[in-house]
């Protein structure tokens, strides 16, 4: 479907929200921190999307993202994330171009163990603002059966 820039022009402010009807740039050198896309930088009202350089040889702690799915596609480096299965820790290895889901309240980390190369990844989530909820350690996320 097409909508013409009358159609656009005559939409009130609610009805777009603070975005407007205008799509908004935000260049490489012009995030805020790690973030690119939030409600701070461009009044995103749904979205975070933001930009992890993890150092070599390092880890984040134990979290989850609280409500917010959390996307991530890996730019460059090799990161391995590791959350709980209920028996054990599961390490997933990743590569350029890989993709995951980390789905609500779910535990994990990840890490560089790389040496040498740092882990870059683009991370997209559900909430305008990052949410990171440390923990003391990973946990199989318990989900309530539907009745």
């Amino acid at each position: 479907m097409s909508i013409d820039a009358n159609t656009v022009a005559a939409r009130s402010a609610d009805d777009n929200g603070p975005l407007g009807n205008r799509v908004h740039h935000v260049r490489a050198d012009e995030l805020d921190g790690y973030a690119a896309i939030s409600g701070g930088t461009v009044g995103s009202k749904r979205l975070w999307m933001g930009l992890v350089e993890n150092p070599p040889l390092s880890a984040t702690d134990n979290h989850h993202h609280g409500e917010s799915e959390a996307g991530i596609y890996v730019v460059s480096g090799h990161p391995v994330f590791v959350y709980h299965d209920g028996t054990k820790e599961v390490r997933v290895a990743a590569g350029p171009g890989d993709f995951f889901l980390v789905p609500p309240f779910v535990p994990h980390r990840e890490e560089n163990p790389d040496p040498d190369e740092p882990a870059v990844v683009v991370i997209a989530r559900t909430t305008q603002e990052p949410i990171k909820v440390s923990v003391p350690e990973l946990y199989q996320l318990e989900v309530p059966e539907a009745q």
